[in-house]
């Protein structure tokens, strides 16, 4: 039976007025001790009812308030049950509810917000990134293609080809990278995880990028440099973390000293390697040590340009680092150089033989 507020609050008012005149009728008629009890029983009774007309009338409703707020808590948005509800202090409870629930709605509007701001940044750095090499690619196709009267030489058609071809690399490189990373994010990509030696891995890197550190005058060094004989075994994906390595010594070579040096650390910690790349650069300043693994984040832009690459290297090493149960952090100070570090897992006793393709 579900009775309106109004109904209930007569019939609580009709008993608590039947409750008072049978008291008002019977109580003068009683000895002392007799009336006294009476007095009591009509107290509590009168107590009784009007608490109970607040739980009809007020927690009642308040309760069904309550119910609806935990719905849509948990987004159950159908019929609630008009089971009764009971909670203490219930009118302070639903006012908690609610500033919480502005709290987070509040939250939740201030990060679409950003993400929004963060898709827009985004977006005009891809159109920007995607319209370079295009555009060059572009033009020397053109120049080509506008030459009539054949003025350009061969050798000339040829170097323009190459500039065309290195554009359109570029190109394919940076959508490679979108790709990768946008499966990343996803989390489609799954890490191949088998053991390896990373001792192995790190000279790999130092000989695919021996020449560009010639070029800048800078020294590849492993430390410490007594590590095993027999290597230092981690597992991984391997090619992932190649990727990551060559990432971050690549990045050490550009931004470093010219002349200066790229110390790659290998250090047991536990259970775990701590692998470490250190370069003795300009250093990165606080405010931006915490983006530069935003995707296209430039610290210096003109500079970045120059030196080539995506913009995507260090967001793509950060999320192969997190499929990998680490974290990787840079330690940074203003003339005195990089630092980038992250772990992995050492083998249990037991596993497979290790493999260094």
């Amino acid at each position: 039976m579900n009775l309106s507020s109004r109904t209930i609050a007569i019939l609580i008012a009709l008993l608590v007025a039947g409750v008072l005149t049978a008291y008002a009728h019977f109580g003068p008629m009683l000895p002392f001790r007799e009336a006294f009890l009476a007095a009591g029983i009509t107290v509590a009774a009168c107590f009784l009812l009007v608490y109970l007309s607040f739980e009809a009338l007020i927690f009642r409703e308040i309760n069904g308030i309550y119910a609806g707020l935990e719905h849509i808590k948990r987004k159950e948005f159908k019929r609630l049950s008009n089971k009764f509800l009971f909670r203490p202090e219930p009118v302070k409870r639903v006012r908690d509810e609610i500033l919480l629930m502005a709290e987070r709605r509040q939250q939740e509007l201030d990060e679409l917000v950003r993400l929004q701001a963060l898709r827009r940044e985004f977006l005009a750095d891809v159109s920007h990134e995607l319209k370079t090499p295009l555009f060059a690619a572009q033009g020397f196709v053109h120049t080509i293609l506008d030459d009539e009267d054949d003025e350009i030489d061969l050798a000339t058609r040829r170097k323009f080809l190459s500039k065309a071809a290195a554009s359109l690399d570029t190109l394919d490189a940076l959508v490679q990278d979108l790709v990768t990373i946008a499966q990343l994010e996803k989390g489609v990509v799954r890490m191949r995880r088998q053991r390896f030696d990373l001792v192995a891995l790190v000279r790999e890197i130092f000989e695919l990028l021996e020449q560009q550190a010639a070029r800048r005058g800078t020294a590849l060094e492993l430390f410490p440099p007594n590590l095993p004989e027999t290597g230092l075994l981690v597992v991984a994906d391997r090619n992932r973390i190649r990727q990551v390595l060559v990432n971050l010594v690549d990045n050490a070579i550009k931004y470093g000293r010219a002349q200066g040096r790229v110390v790659v650390g290998l250090v047991e910690s536990g259970r775990s390697v701590r692998i470490s790349v250190r370069d003795d650069g300009a250093g990165i300043a606080p405010e931006h040590q915490s983006r530069i693994f935003e995707r296209f984040y430039r610290i210096d832009k003109s500079r970045s340009r120059e030196s080539g690459g995506s913009g995507l290297g260090l967001a793509i090493s950060k999320h192969i680092v997190e499929a990998h149960k680490s974290s990787i952090r840079v330690k940074s100070t203003i003339g005195e150089g990089t630092t980038l570090e992250f772990k992995l897992s050492k083998p249990k006793s037991g596993n497979i033989s290790p493999r260094n393709k």
